[in-house]
This record gives C-alpha cells, sequence and structure tokens, in this order.
C-alpha cells in the first residue's frame, strides 16, 4: 500500500473542485488533503464572485455548523476536568430547567404539559436528546410561533443572530415547554447553543474565551472565533445564500 496520496488521486481531486469552481457553483476554495507527511492543497478561484485576485491558501471561512463539534470538545474537556459529568443534572448550572414541562402533543396547545419524568442531563444536551429542537415535519404549531415571537432562532435558520445575551436566550427558551421527553429522541440545532450557554457557566468564563483557550490556542487554530478582525478581513470569503439569480 503507497504510504502518500497518489498522483491519480489527487488529479481526480483537483479536477473535481475545479469543475465546481468552473461550474460557477461556488466563487472558490480551499481543501486540504493529506496522508502520513505527505499534504496537498488545493486553492482554486476567488473570495468572491468577481473579484478579480485569486483566493489564498489562508482564505478564512464561515464554519457554520462546524462550531458545534468544537463546542462539544471544549464540554468534553471540562468533563475530563471533573468540573460536570455526562450524567449530572443540567439544572445544577442551567437553574432556569430546574422543572421542564413537555408538550402532551406536538400540536398541543403550550399548556397542554406534562411533567418531564427526568432531569436533563449533559448528555441529553450534547447528543441533542435534551427534549427541544428541530420539527421535521409540516407545521406550524403553537410552540414554532411563540418560539418565533421570542426571537430564539433556533427552530429555523439563525441569521441574523438573535439579539439576546446567552442569559436572556436560556431564559426565554426555559420558558418554553419541551418538544419531547429528556433522553426519548434526537433533534437537530437547539442542543449545540445550549451546549454554549452551559460550558460558559461551568467554566465560569464567555464561551469565545473558553473555546480560544481550551481548544484554539493549544491547536494552532489562530484564524478561529467567533468574529473576523479588521486586519483580516482581506482573507475573509463571501457568504452566499440560496437564491433564484445566476451566480455567474
Amino acid at each position: 500500500m503507497p504510504e502518500g496520496l497518489t498522483k491519480e488521486g489527487v488529479a481526480a481531486l483537483d479536477e473535481t473542485l475545479a469543475r465546481h469552481v468552473g461550474e460557477n457553483r461556488l466563487p472558490g476554495l480551499v481543501a486540504l488533503v493529506a496522508r502520513g507527511d505527505d499534504v496537498h492543497v488545493a486553492a482554486l478561484g476567488h473570495k468572491a464572485f468577481g473579484d478579480p485576485e485569486p483566493i489564498g491558501r489562508d482564505a478564512i471561512f464561515r464554519i457554520a455548523s462546524i462550531s458545534k463539534p468544537i463546542a462539544g470538545v471544549a464540554a468534553m474537556l471540562l468533563i475530563q476536568d471533573g468540573a460536570m459529568a455526562l450524567d449530572d443534572p443540567i439544572d445544577r448550572w442551567l437553574s432556569e430547567f430546574a422543572a421542564p414541562r413537555v408538550l402532551r402533543r406536538l400540536d398541543s396547545s403550550l399548556d397542554d404539559t406534562v411533567p418531564a419524568t427526568r432531569p436533563i442531563t449533559v448528555e441529553d444536551v450534547l447528543s441533542f436528546h435534551f427534549g427541544f429542537g428541530s420539527i421535521m415535519v409540516p407545521g406550524p404549531f403553537p410552540v414554532q410561533q411563540a418560539e418565533s415571537e421570542l426571537g430564539l432562532k433556533t427552530l429555523g435558520p439563525p441569521w441574523p443572530p438573535p439579539d439576546l445575551t446567552p442569559d436572556q436566550w436560556i431564559a426565554r427558551l426555559a420558558s418554553l415547554p419541551l418538544l419531547d421527553q429528556p433522553g426519548s429522541r434526537w433533534r437537530y440545532n437547539t442542543g449545540a447553543a445550549v451546549a454554549g450557554v452551559l460550558i460558559e457557566r461551568v467554566a465560569g468564563a464567555p464561551l469565545g474565551e473558553v473555546l480560544r483557550e481550551r481548544v484554539f490556542e493549544p491547536l494552532g487554530m489562530a484564524d478561529t472565533g467567533f468574529c473576523v478582525p479588521a486586519a483580516k478581513r482581506d482573507r475573509f470569503t463571501t457568504f452566499y445564500g440560496p437564491g433564484t439569480g445566476d451566480a455567474g
């Protein structure tokens, strides 16, 4: 078995990446593959459509939901430190969830609830089983309307971010009933935001500071964070959303 990358494999990768850029599916990209000490980097296209400058290997991209596993790493480091455990109830730190209620049915009114059968645990939050998250069936339901009115932005696209502090956000979320009993069902998205607030309270520091000190700096992730400093914005790529226009 070859110890490094094959010339055929690298050529096939470059051809595929170039096709995506050439067909205007995206303005540019940076890709890296490695096998052992053999590393191949491709930087194709531009930071934005219409930008004449070639994209650089050091371009900065939004990582979107990749922030979820990063937050998970920070949480597991706190668990490794003994600051919390997977089976700890979260109301030890998030008192807002001391007595959660659960909707009888997804289409129930907000006051048609039953008590949670057990406390929400750290593991429930990290595994997205804590009882609230994306609704993948046609609605809308009363809880969706209430979530929208509270400005939580956790059942739909989270952009622009809610103008709430972490404490305000978690308090508003906890004012809603859960959709499912803790641990009973996987639901995407909301658990990550709850984990962020949990990490802050366990660590006693803002999430960005915890991630920087515990994850980014030890790993040499010098360009990763919640905002891009002015001095680095010339390397920041443009974000595009779905639309009907011609990207070309």
